[in-house]
């Protein structure tokens, strides 16, 4: 019995972990975009220096997660527990490392941008939206605002097509601005990623809850 309450303990260790890399992911990912439309490169380098955190969070979530399949006998519903906590740990420190490539071309533009970011900020806030709801659909066990996910996905999607086109357009116009766009259509790229990895949340959700693999990227 005293085991069995030590493995619970440790498996809601493991959720809390989980919680505080979604946190710091989430975080970062804020002020990466508030670094990239103030074009602040003091906070752009701030993020790359805070990503140490996350790396060494992920670090503990996984020797954690190893440690309770090695040392322990988990049942088939906590084996998916652990299972799932190493795959969402894994997307988070993705989408964390897109925060840094986002500081990363905020440091890249040397110059006034071309024209005012519209889309790009509000492709921001769905991304980091999807993030902050697939932490609160996997600490609550929701395979329904797990599945929104998948919805708000298809608009990230669509900001990235209509933001990819426009770029290019101005970049037919603007020539000598081909560093910038390039950069910006970057940014554009990790966003949409940022997305497609809340979404591969959203599916370790369902496996954790319904012991089945759905593929809601399809």
């Amino acid at each position: 019995m005293v085991v069995r309450e030590n493995f619970t303990s440790q498996l809601e260790e493991l959720k809390d972990k989980l919680v505080s890399i979604g946190e710091l992911a989430q975080e970062a990912l804020q002020k990466a975009m508030i670094a990239l439309t103030a074009q602040n490169r003091e906070l752009a380098l701030t993020v790359i220096e805070e990503d140490r955190r996350i790396n060494e969070l992920e670090d503990a979530i996984n020797e954690q997660a190893l440690l309770l399949l090695a040392k322990q006998a988990p049942v088939a519903s906590d084996l998916r527990k652990i299972i799932a906590a190493l795959k969402i740990s894994s997307d988070i420190e993705r989408m964390a490392d897109f925060a840094v490539n986002i500081a990363k071309a905020t440091l890249r533009i040397q110059e006034p941008f071309i024209k005012p970011l519209q889309d790009l900020p509000r492709m921001a806030d769905l991304a980091i939206g999807m993030l902050h709801d697939a932490v609160t659909a996997y600490v609550e066990e929701d395979v329904v605002l797990a599945k929104q996910l998948a919805d708000t996905d298809d608009e990230v999607d669509a900001l990235y097509g209509r933001i990819s086109e426009d770029l290019l357009h101005v970049m037919t116009k603007h020539p000598n601005a081909l560093s910038q766009i390039t950069q910006l259509l970057l940014v554009a790229r990790y966003l949409e990623r940022t997305g497609d990895h809340a979404t591969n949340i959203a599916e370790s959700i369902f496996f954790l809850v319904k012991g089945k693999r759905y593929g809601l990227n399809e």
